[in-house]
């Protein structure tokens, strides 16, 4: 199915908005939407509620894509839950929320991170992101340990 094309003057971007307006029932559809692990709303909005940054772009009055940063303030930052509908990628939203959050965090830290989607890390290469050699995971699961470990040799296979 190909993307539903928009023109992007005809979008609304909020940074920051009042967190009581975003409809967090769809956030969650959108987490799912997108084959993530499932979030509860609860969770969700606590979780937006204590982020630095926060972006939700919308057509007309559909939530199409959101993100958010994570921060100390002084060394470390993390671009998380970069979220584009499916069927709006391929719009330039992804790129957007992406350099906008980016640049809301300014050169202040010592590493700026994020996570990438599996499959998705040519779209970063593409914004100028590195892939780092020194970050691990403390796997929550064995979907997220498949979906974001390199195999180990070390370890017996079931």
């Amino acid at each position: 199915m190909s993307p539903i094309k928009i023109d992007v003057n005809d979008l609304t971007y909020k940074i920051n908005p009042d967190l009581s307006t975003i409809d967090w029932t769809y956030v969650c559809e959108l987490f799912d939407k997108v084959d993530w692990r499932t979030r509860v709303e609860a969770d969700i909005e606590a979780a937006f509620r204590r982020s630095s940054w926060t972006l939700f772009i919308y057509k007309e009055d559909q939530l199409i894509a959101f993100g958010r940063t994570i921060d100390d303030g002084r060394y470390y930052a993390i671009l998380a839950d970069i979220i584009v509908d499916p069927d709006f990628q391929g719009n330039g939203l992804g790129k957007y929320l992406v350099n906008t959050l980016n640049e809301k965090l300014g050169d202040n830290y010592h590493f700026v991170n994020l996570t990438a989607a599996p499959g998705k890390g040519d779209f970063y290469k593409s914004l100028g992101w590195k892939k780092q050699s020194t970050c691990y995971i403390w796997p929550q699961g064995p979907k997220q340990k498949r979906l974001h470990t390199e195999p180990d040799p070390e370890e017996p296979t079931a």
